[in-house]
């Protein structure tokens, strides 16, 4: 991650070629954060908290947002009425608009500066630790903007900083939600299997970090991401067949340019809408 970014710095006109790859990379350290978040990566806990501080940077944001937004929050409502991130508050549609937007339909900031005061509050340690996170991340950009500023100028120092390092974290952000907005569209947010969309593909699992296991990933919040493929095997058979999706690019296809021609090709909302509660709930963590 350093070396790609730092290459495009030193030499600007790697960028068109090294900015696709810093995206990547941007995107893999959200999702090593997030799994970090539900299993630290290391016994000693000042190691977990050098790591978070190493991620938040290339992901684009402080490491621990994960906590408030994802673990404690979407875990536990799971695309119903509190969740945050859910995918139907403005719209019960699931078009490419629908799924585009997601990052800025998603209430990201409340349950933030909620979790930031609690810690502020009554756990100075995870506090100063947030704090670092906010000043690495905001402090670092604006060192490597200054120094390309420095190098090239202000106006192309603000282009190579922001083709660098910003666009490479924006796009890890909106992949993220993009990534969580499909996940849940249109499932059964009260069944005990089919409250998440799989994506089971070998070669996409290994570059997101099986993260398309995401049925068995709520069932198991705390299992290490190595682990998912095999638990996901151990319940396959309960997910509704359309909910496990073996190739990525094709439902992409079907759901966003397909659909346009024939509504057949879309998702449909399977069991009940995730608004209307049933009576006795049998609800997932």
């Amino acid at each position: 991650m350093p070396a790609v970014a730092l290459a495009m710095y030193r030499a600007p006109g790697l960028i068109p070629f090294l900015c696709p790859v810093a995206c990547y990379l941007a995107l893999a350290a959200g999702l090593i954060a997030h799994h970090h978040h539900h299993c630290p990566t290391f016994q000693h806990r000042g190691l977990n908290a050098a790591l978070s501080l190493w991620l938040s940077f290339f992901q684009g944001y402080p490491a621990s947002s994960w906590i408030p937004i994802h673990n404690l929050n979407h875990h536990r409502f799971v695309n119903r009425e509190g969740d945050v991130t859910n995918t139907w508050r403005y719209s019960r549609r699931h078009t490419w608009w629908t799924a585009s937007t997601a990052l800025f339909t998603f209430q990201l900031v409340e349950p933030t500066q909620a979790f930031v005061r609690e810690a502020r509050e009554s756990q100075p340690a995870l506090y100063r630790q947030l704090m670092a996170q906010y000043g690495v991340w905001l402090g670092t950009n604006l060192l490597l903007l200054g120094g390309a500023v420095a190098l090239y100028g202000p106006w192309e120092g603000a282009r190579v900083w922001l083709l660098a390092s910003v666009l490479p974290a924006l796009f890890a952000q909106w992949t993220l939600a993009f990534f969580s907005y499909i996940q849940h569209v249109h499932a059964d947010a009260w069944s005990e299997h089919d409250h998440s969309r799989n994506f089971t593909g070998k070669l996409f699992n290994f570059l997101i970090f099986n993260t398309g296991y995401h049925t068995v990933h709520h069932a198991q919040p705390g299992a290490h991401w190595s682990t998912l493929p095999a638990a996901h095997a151990r319940i396959e058979r309960h997910v509704h067949p359309d909910l496990n999706v073996g190739n990525f690019l094709s439902w992409c296809f079907r759901s966003y340019v397909l659909a346009l021609v024939s509504s057949r090709f879309g998702t449909r909302q399977l069991g009940r809408d995730p608004w209307d509660p049933p009576q006795h709930p049998h609800a997932p963590t």
